[in-house]
C-alpha cells in the first residue's frame, strides 16, 4: 500500500496553521480507543432518508477523495485530509450505547442507518467486530437497519443480517460509483476494485439478504457515463434498487478533492471542474438543503434520463418518487419509513421516459 504524506487543509476550528518546511512525512496509520457518551446521531436534514444513523468509528480507511464526511474530524481538532484517512478512533461500547437506547421506554424501533459519517465496513471491522455487535443488538431487539458501504467485509455478516430481515428488516446499499478500477483506485485509493463489490452483491443476495446499488457520489464528467455498467452489473448480481447522489463539497472537502483530483488526473482536472460547475450554477458546492444533493441545467437532466433509462431497462427500483423540493419549497418533513436510499428521479422525467425509450431503442 502506497502512503501518502501528510497533507490537510487549515482548520477552521483552530487558531493556527502550521506549514512544512521540508516535505512531510508518510502518514501512518493511528488508531485511538474511546469510551462514548451516546451511539445514535439524529438526522434533521430533509435531504437523507434516514433520521437515526450509528457510526462505529470516526474517519475511514478508504480515503475516498470526495467523502463528505471529513470536515467532521476538524471538529476533533484533526485535519479533514490525511487526517481523516489514518487516526481512527474506534468506539468500544457502541453496542452497549446501542442496547440502552433501543430499551427506553419511548424507542418507536425506528429504523438505523449504518453509517452516516464513516464507513461500518472498513478494515478496522475485521479486527474490532463492532459493527457486528451493533448488528446483533438490532436483531435481539427487532430493530431494522440498513447498511450502506463499500467493503467486502459486509458480507461476513449475512447470517446476522438475514436474520434481522426475517425479523424486523435489514436492507444493505454497495456504493460503487465507478465502473472502472483504474478511476477507482485514483480517487478511492484504499476501496475494493468495482469487481469485488459486485461480488458482495452477489453473495448477500444469494444469503437472501436485500440488497442494492448506490452510485455516490455522481461526479459530472467523470464517472456519469458509467451509470449503465454499474446497473447492468449490480442487477446481474443480484441488486433490487439502485439509487444515486451528486457529489457535494462541504468546507475542507473541497480543497481536498481538487487537490487530489489534479494530482491523479492532471490532463482531465479542468474539464471535470468546468462540468461541476456547469451543474451548480457555476459554482462547486451548494450547502442549502434541498439543493446540495442534486444539479441544475441540461447536462444533469441528461444524467438523470440516463440513471431512470438504465434503472428501468435492467429492472431495478428506487427508493423515491422525486427529487427533493427546492429550497424555497422546503418544510421540515421528515422521509416516510421505509425510504432508504436516494432516488431523484422526477415525475416530469418519468413522463417523458417512454419516448426516449423508444428514440434509444430500449422500449
Amino acid at each position: 500500500m502506497k502512503l501518502r504524506r501528510i497533507d490537510n487543509p487549515p482548520n477552521p476550528y483552530l487558531s493556527e496553521h502550521r506549514e512544512w518546511l521540508e516535505p512531510p512525512p508518510e502518514a501512518k496509520i493511528e488508531v485511538y480507543e474511546e469510551t462514548s457518551g451516546t451511539i445514535l446521531s439524529k438526522n434533521d436534514s430533509p435531504d437523507l432518508p434516514f433520521t437515526w444513523s450509528v457510526n462505529p468509528y470516526r474517519g475511514c480507511q478508504h480515503a475516498c477523495s470526495y467523502c463528505y464526511a471529513r470536515p467532521y474530524h476538524e471538529y476533533l481538532g484533526l485535519g479533514a485530509g490525511t487526517d481523516f484517512d489514518t487516526k481512527l478512533i474506534v468506539k468500544l461500547n457502541a453496542p452497549q450505547l446501542l442496547r440502552v437506547a433501543f430499551r427506553r421506554r419511548g424507542w418507536k424501533r425506528e429504523s438505523v442507518n449504518f453509517s452516516g459519517i464513516t464507513d461500518c465496513y472498513q478494515p478496522l471491522e475485521a479486527g474490532y467486530r463492532i459493527t457486528r455487535q451493533c448488528l446483533e443488538v438490532c436483531v435481539e431487539c427487532n430493530n431494522p437497519a440498513v447498511v450502506v458501504t463499500r467493503g467486502f467485509l459486509v458480507v461476513r455478516d449475512a447470517d446476522v443480517l438475514g436474520e434481522l430481515n426475517r425479523r424486523a428488516d435489514a436492507r444493505v446499499l454497495v456504493s460503487i460509483p465507478f465502473a472502472d478500477a483504474a478511476t477507482c483506485r485514483l480517487l478511492e485509493p484504499q476501496a475494493l476494485v468495482p469487481a469485488r463489490r459486485f461480488e458482495a452483491i452477489r453473495q448477500l443476495h444469494e444469503a437472501g439478504v436485500p440488497v442494492g446499488v448506490l452510485i455516490s457520489p455522481v461526479i459530472a464528467g467523470l464517472n456519469d457515463h458509467d451509470i449503465p455498467r454499474i446497473l447492468e452489473q449490480a442487477a446481474a448480481a443480484g441488486a433490487r434498487s439502485a439509487s444515486y447522489t451528486a457529489l457535494r463539497l462541504p468546507g475542507s472537502v473541497e480543497q481536498v478533492f481538487l487537490s487530489r483530483l489534479r494530482e491523479a488526473m492532471p490532463l482531465r482536472a479542468e474539464r471535470i471542474i468546468n462540468r461541476l460547475r456547469d451543474v451548480r450554477g457555476g459554482q462547486l458546492s451548494d450547502s442549502r438543503f434541498c439543493e446540495r444533493m442534486r444539479g441544475h441545467g441540461p447536462y444533469w437532466e441528461s444524467i438523470r434520463s440516463l440513471f431512470a433509462i438504465s434503472k428501468r431497462r435492467y429492472g431495478l427500483k428506487g427508493a423515491y418518487d422525486a427529487e427533493p423540493a427546492p429550497i424555497e419549497a422546503y418544510s421540515a418533513q421528515r422521509p416516510q419509513h421505509g425510504q432508504l436510499a436516494f432516488d431523484f428521479t422526477d415525475r416530469a422525467e418519468r413522463d417523458n421516459s417512454e419516448a426516449t425509450d423508444a428514440s434509444l431503442g430500449l422500449s
